[in-house]
């Protein structure tokens, strides 16, 4: 039966890959749930990998079970997490040394963190998370943003100057 819902959703049947997700959406959710052991990420995990099945549906070729490479899209999507997760808590580390607890009242989690980079303009908020929070260097960071290095630099540096103002005024 997946078969035949796989050559429609291949197809272009936009139904057919609907019942074809559907029909496997809990298992997938029951196998990052117990990759992870946390059940709102078992939740977001399955969404991107609804996601990523919808955008390579084409890619599938029948020499496997479609579950099995619903499993492996899943399992590099978690461990993506992972790895995004990582970088996160590096910089959620780097920014408590900058802002000792005894000179300010730092943020308690990430989201906290990532409030106040909301905050920033998207001159300074843009180059500052390629720089700290995807390690990208900043002749990289230049070129993706079509700006000069001496431009990047400075925004980043602003950026941190107004992270650094936005955590100090903060009331939390």
């Amino acid at each position: 039966m997946d078969s035949d819902l796989i050559r429609r959703a291949q197809d272009g049947e936009d139904q057919a890959l609907a019942e074809l997700l559907k029909k496997h959406y809990s298992f997938i959710v029951k196998y990052v749930w117990k990759m992870s052991g946390d059940e709102q990420l078992a939740y977001d995990v399955t969404q991107d990998v609804l996601i990523k099945a919808i955008q390579k549906i084409n890619q599938f070729n029948h020499r496997s079970k479609f579950s099995t490479w619903l499993i492996q899209i899943a399992t590099h999507t978690y461990l993506d997490y992972k790895r995004k997760q990582k970088k996160k808590d590096k910089l959620d580390e780097k920014l408590r040394k900058e802002f000792p607890r005894s000179s300010v009242s730092f943020p308690s989690d990430w989201h906290e963190v990532q409030e106040a980079l909301w905050k920033l303009e998207d001159e300074h908020r843009i180059p500052l998370i390629l720089k700290h929070y995807y390690g990208y260097d900043y002749k990289d960071i230049a070129k993706m943003t079509k700006l000069k290095v001496g431009t990047v630099k400075s925004r980043v540096h602003y950026g941190l100057e107004n992270l650094r103002k936005e955590l100090r005024t903060d009331d939390r």
